[in-house]
């Protein structure tokens, strides 16, 4: 009776944005009572030694992690520790608040298993988002701040947003990542070049030691992402997360001719680029996988590839939060066939 089927066939009579609003007020109330957080967690948290690992100097206790835009002000990330996931990242968040583009904005394609959106960074600003991670406390997982410039922030000053977005976070980020891959943003992806990269982390490395990683887009030429991945790492980045969502329409029959696809749509086109990126940069910086994972075996082939770490988003609306807790049993079979007796073993076996 209460299953996500059910209820999914009640969230997908409401319009995307309007039932994300609605999970997001369920999940603002598991955050806030305990006796909630404490059944879910029991119910989809997988806490076994095999799936530990220590990245940045942090613990993550399961590889399995919220994705950037689910999440963009911060008022859930008291709940995901019961939704199953190892870590979640917040975000992307802009210097001053935005509303973003005109609604409607986000799409469902069922059959497809796959969300269009152009939200375009709407989110309540780094002050008010600020204030939501103070009022936490201590985070119960570890937390990536993703961060992006505002819309308005003429090129030539995009910097000035990420340096100041990034000494606002610094001190409560487990990691930063860096967004210039959205679609979402006119001309954000310009940015996706080399001597702005190079720039950007230059600038980065003097305002933090935390780790800072940039998330890249999936519809470069794959040798031009790699020169770019590399660019970023030589420059001081910790890391590189592949992928944002694509601008490919011919991947889904019937979508809009604007705004971003992911979800399965997007599941082989990202796991080859990544695959690519990893075999120039594994054991270089940490890599985290996304787009288009449902299942273990999606998630283990991307880790077994080089993946530290992977995350999910879009898959969510479809399977619900069980998935995570299944995509992490399922690694605990993988690792168990495969003769691996930690994660670490299992992390970029396909390159060795």
């Amino acid at each position: 009776m209460f299953s996500y089927e059910n209820l999914k066939k009640i969230l997908f009579l409401l319009e995307p944005e309007k039932a994300h609003h609605l999970a997001e007020c369920g999940l603002k109330v598991v955050g806030k009572c305990k006796i909630l957080r404490n059944y879910y967690e029991k119910k989809n948290y997988i806490c076994d030694s095999k799936l530990n690992q220590e990245l940045f100097g942090v613990k993550f206790e399961n590889p399995v992690g919220l994705a950037a835009g689910f999440d963009k002000n911060a008022t859930m990330v008291k709940a995901m520790k019961s939704m199953g996931f190892g870590f979640t990242e917040i975000g992307t968040m802009t210097p001053m608040p935005q509303d973003g583009n005109p609604k409607p904005r986000m799409f469902r394609y069922p059959e497809a298993k796959s969300v269009q959106n152009a939200m375009g960074f709407n989110n309540l600003g780094a002050h008010t988002v600020l204030k939501n991670l103070k009022k936490i406390g201590n985070f119960p997982l570890p937390l990536g701040i993703n961060v992006g410039k505002n819309k308005n922030t003429p090129e030539e000053y995009a910097l000035s947003d990420y340096k100041t977005l990034i000494k606002k976070f610094e001190s409560l980020a487990d990691y930063l990542v860096i967004n210039i891959s959205s679609p979402n943003t006119p001309n954000l992806r310009d940015l996706q070049n080399e001597k702005f990269i190079s720039e950007l982390f230059s600038m980065a490395k003097t305002l933090t030691s935390k780790p800072i990683l940039l998330k890249i887009a999936p519809d470069m030429e794959v040798q031009t992402a790699i020169e770019l991945c590399k660019t970023a790492v030589n420059s001081g980045a910790a890391g590189i997360i592949a992928t944002n969502t694509t601008i490919d329409y011919s991947l889904v029959a019937n979508c809009k001719d604007f705004g971003g696809l992911s979800g399965a749509c997007l599941s082989e086109k990202s796991a080859l680029l990544f695959k690519e990126i990893a075999k120039e940069l594994f054991g270089k910086a940490i890599l985290i996988s996304v787009g288009g994972i449902f299942t273990g075996k999606q998630a283990y082939e991307r880790i077994k590839n080089g993946a530290s770490l992977v995350q999910v988003y879009s898959s969510l609306v479809f399977e619900g939060p069980s998935m995570v807790r299944k995509i992490n049993q399922e690694l605990l079979e993988l690792l168990k066939a495969d003769g691996f007796d930690n994660i670490y073993e299992a992390i970029g076996a396909n390159l060795r």
